[in-house]
C-alpha cells in the first residue's frame, strides 16, 4: 500500500512521481471516452463520474447560503475563549474514531471488511493529517448485518436509523461508517456546523471499496476518507464557488489557487480559471479536489488554520 507522508514543514508537501506506476494504472494513460467502472457502476467516462458529483455527496451549498454559514462560524468562534486558534493544535489533538463496518454478509464482496483495511485506512488518515497536528485513534470496530443500511443513501431514512443506532461519542468524536451506498457512490461527510442541530446525524460514510486495498479503483487507497474528514473538519471543495478566491467566498481559503470545477484524473498543469486575478495551476495535489487517491498529497496552510478554527468553533470540547 502506498502511503503518502506529508512533510511536517507545511510548505514542503511529499509527492509521487507517475514513473512510479504501471502502465495502464496512470491517469494519462486513460482516455475521456473509456468506460470507467467503480464501485460495482459502469459510467461512459471519469469525467461522467465526476460530473455526476458521485467523488463526493456533501451538503454543496449555494453561495447565499455559504455566506450565511460562515458569518455564523465567525460569530462562534468570536465568543470561544481561544483568541489565537493557530496555537490551538501546537500539541497534538487526539481525536477518538468509531467504526462502523455495515454489511450485507460475510466477506469481502458483501462489504465485511477486514481489520487490516481499517487500520490501513487509519494510516493513510493520520499521514494525511500529520501537519494538523491532528491524531486520529481507533476506539472501536462493530459490524452490522443489515442490507437496507448496507446501501444507504445521502440524507435516507436509512442513514438516519444507522447512524441513530450505531453513532457514538460527541461532536470531537469521528463516527466512520462504511457501506455500499449506490450508483459508485464513494461517500459524504456532515460539517462541524450541523452537529449542534442534528448530532446523531453528525460523521463520514466511505464506500467499503475505497479503503486501502479495496476496488474502487483509481480511489482505493484510501483518501476518500482524508477528503470526507476534510469536510468533516470544516472545509469545503477547493473549487466550490468556481473562480472565487480570499476568504470572502469560494471555499474560504486564501491559499487555495482558485478552480472553475472539480478534476479528475491527476492532470497537471491544468488552469482553468485564468488572468491575473487567478495566479498558478488548479490545486489538483489538494485533498479537497477530486482527482485520483495517488494525486492527492497535501492541504494548504490556510486550510489547516480553517480546520483548527472550525474544530475551535465547534468541537472541541462539545
Amino acid at each position: 500500500m502506498k502511503k503518502k507522508l506529508l512533510a511536517i514543514a507545511l510548505s514542503i508537501p511529499f509527492t509521487l512521481s507517475l514513473a512510479a506506476m504501471p502502465p495502464g494504472d496512470r491517469p494519462d494513460d486513460r482516455h475521456a471516452s473509456d468506460s470507467f467502472v467503480v464501485g460495482g457502476e459502469e459510467w461512459a467516462s471519469q469525467q461522467d463520474f465526476i460530473q455526476a458529483g458521485r467523488r463526493c455527496q456533501t451538503f454543496h451549498p449555494d453561495e447565499e447560503t455559504a455566506a450565511a454559514l460562515e458569518a455564523e462560524f465567525l460569530h462562534e468562534l468570536s465568543i470561544r475563549p481561544h483568541s489565537d486558534f493557530e496555537s490551538l493544535f501546537t500539541s497534538p489533538t487526539y481525536v477518538n474514531v468509531y467504526f462502523h463496518v455495515i454489511n450485507k454478509g460475510t466477506g469481502i464482496s458483501n462489504g465485511d471488511i477486514s481489520q487490516t483495511m481499517i487500520d490501513a485506512q487509519m494510516d493513510v488518515l493520520n499521514a494525511a493529517y500529520a501537519s494538523t497536528g491532528v491524531r486520529f485513534q481507533l476506539i472501536s470496530v462493530d459490524r452490522t448485518t443489515n442490507s437496507t443500511w448496507y446501501t444507504m443513501s445521502p440524507g435516507s431514512t436509512a442513514e438516519a436509523q444507522a447512524k441513530a443506532a450505531l453513532r457514538k461519542g460527541t461532536a470531537d468524536d469521528l463516527n466512520i461508517y462504511s457501506a455500499n451506498p449506490g450508483g459508485g457512490l464513494l461517500g459524504w461527510a456532515t460539517f462541524p456546523s450541523s452537529y449542534k442541530s442534528a448530532p446523531s446525524k453528525d460523521g463520514v460514510v466511505l464506500l467499503f471499496s475505497s479503503l486501502p486495498g479495496g476496488s474502487a479503483s483509481p480511489y482505493n487507497e484510501g483518501d476518500t476518507g482524508t477528503h470526507e474528514v476534510g469536510h468533516w473538519m470544516g472545509l469545503y471543495h477547493t473549487f466550490q464557488g468556481g473562480c472565487k478566491t480570499g476568504t470572502n467566498g469560494g471555499d474560504y481559503v486564501a491559499d487555495t489557487n482558485a478552480e472553475r470545477s472539480a478534476a479528475y484524473g491527476c492532470p497537471t498543469g491544468r488552469n482553468t480559471c485564468t488572468g491575473t486575478r487567478y495566479p498558478g495551476n488548479d490545486p489538483i495535489e489538494n485533498f479537497m479536489d477530486y482527482t485520483d487517491d495517488y494525486c492527492m498529497t497535501l492541504f494548504t496552510p490556510g486550510q489547516v488554520a480553517r480546520m483548527r478554527a472550525q474544530w475551535d468553533a465547534y468541537r472541541a470540547g462539545k
